[in-house]
């Protein structure tokens, strides 16, 4: 069952939780004091910097909590593209030139694809990309192929923010730390979505990301494991362990805090199956509306609860969702590729072929999804691909 329904969702049907998520209320009155009543720099020696420092220790142990670990493990940032630049610029740049090759594989987020690029353009390091299976998926075998004595880190992420596939990571990360290189995970799409344990993936390094579970944008976090050393991002004061220099953003840090203690109650009472029940829901129904026309991108046993990437035989996505624009908000993919007119690169790398990419849809419901919001997006999906471009 959804919860309370924020008057702002209920119309168009909100489904692209993954691009974004709205923000909880009560995220918002936990950041409420620290715009107002506690104006405070948390670095202040004087009283007015108490209650901002003490916030801020507390959010570090509310975010390392949510995925088994030390608050003082914790380093905020401003976005998860700052914490993934952080996590291999900051490897990278730290490590000896002796150990100078990074991998990856080719359906990471851009932010992960771009700062590789970086080093290979400015720093002369060597940067291996991995195929991907037609489910999305790396395969293990081929890591440990490609892995040298002068990697020095491999970064793969937890699970894809258009199909929703989990990757193998704690199957990786062994592989990576047999052969001595550091391990990073993106896990912007997974961490308050499904149990997250960084013991038990066995990463160094992982990315957390606020704006994906119902706190603002703008705030984020890295998770590095004890010992790691990492070449600062910005560099200034000794703020975030001296590794992200600036004054704290209390407010967003008490956000992700809270967040990050209000998903984990969501994960504790069963969320995610509930929101699994919603999904297959929506393709059912989708299925039922359109017989032999839809079909499912990604591994459809290791993916998120709440992700539906699918495409739908003789449409073009853009122009169904142009016709429903009023009623759904959902994406053809990845925000974070808004605008461009090619393709997915996540699909094509799965070897979708062009005329399947451009008929696929991303459906990502979320906290205040319901069951009469999944049936209506399905009668509003089948009606407007039986008017345009039916087969």
């Amino acid at each position: 069952m959804a919860m309370d329904d924020p008057a702002r969702l209920r119309e168009p049907i909100y489904l692209d939780y993954n691009a974004t998520t709205p923000v909880d209320s009560r995220v918002v009155d936990a950041m409420l004091p620290y715009l107002t009543r506690y104006p405070g720099n948390p670095s202040s020696g004087h009283c007015c910097g108490t209650s901002p420092r003490e916030a801020v220790t507390a959010a570090r142990s509310q975010v390392g909590s949510i995925v088994g670990a030390s608050g003082a493990d914790v380093i905020f940032c401003g976005s998860g593209s700052e914490a993934n630049n952080l996590a291999i610029r900051g490897t990278v740049l730290a490590s000896t030139a002796a150990r100078r090759h990074v991998v990856t594989q080719l359906t990471e987020h851009p932010s992960v694809l771009a700062a590789c690029r970086s080093l290979e353009r400015l720093h002369g390091v060597e940067v291996t990309y991995l195929q991907v299976d037609g489910d999305g998926r790396v395969d293990p075998q081929v890591l440990s192929e490609v892995i040298t004595p002068r990697t020095v880190l491999v970064s793969i992420m937890h699970a894809n923010n258009e199909t929703g596939v989990v990757q193998p990571v704690a199957d990786l990360a062994r592989i990576a730390h047999d052969r001595g290189a550091l391990f990073h995970t993106d896990a912007a799409q997974t961490v308050g979505k499904v149990p997250v344990s960084v013991p038990d993936l066995d990463v160094d390094l992982l990315t957390i990301v606020g704006h994906k579970m119902y706190a603002p944008k703008g705030i984020a976090a890295l998770y590095r494991r004890p010992g790691v050393s990492l070449e600062p991002i910005v560099y200034g004061g000794g703020q975030e362990h001296g590794l992200r220099a600036g004054t704290e953003n209390v407010a967003g840090v008490v956000a992700l805090g809270t967040s990050a203690e209000l998903a984990a109650r969501e994960l504790a009472s069963g969320r995610a199956e509930e929101l699994r029940e919603l999904r297959d829901l929506l393709f059912r129904h989708l299925e039922e509306r359109l017989p032999g026309r839809v079909q499912v991108n990604g591994d459809r046993e290791h993916r998120l609860p709440h992700v539906l990437n699918m495409s739908l035989d003789g449409i073009d996505a853009d122009e169904l969702l142009s016709a429903t624009s009023s009623s759904l908000a959902a994406s053809t993919g990845s925000a974070c590729h808004a605008g461009g007119t090619e393709p997915s690169p996540v699909l094509t790398a799965m070897g979708v072929d062009d005329r399947r990419a451009r008929g696929t849809l991303r459906l990502s419901i979320g906290r205040w999804t319901s069951v009469d919001d999944v049936e209506r997006a399905a009668h509003l999906i089948a009606t407007a691909a039986a008017s345009y471009g039916a087969p």
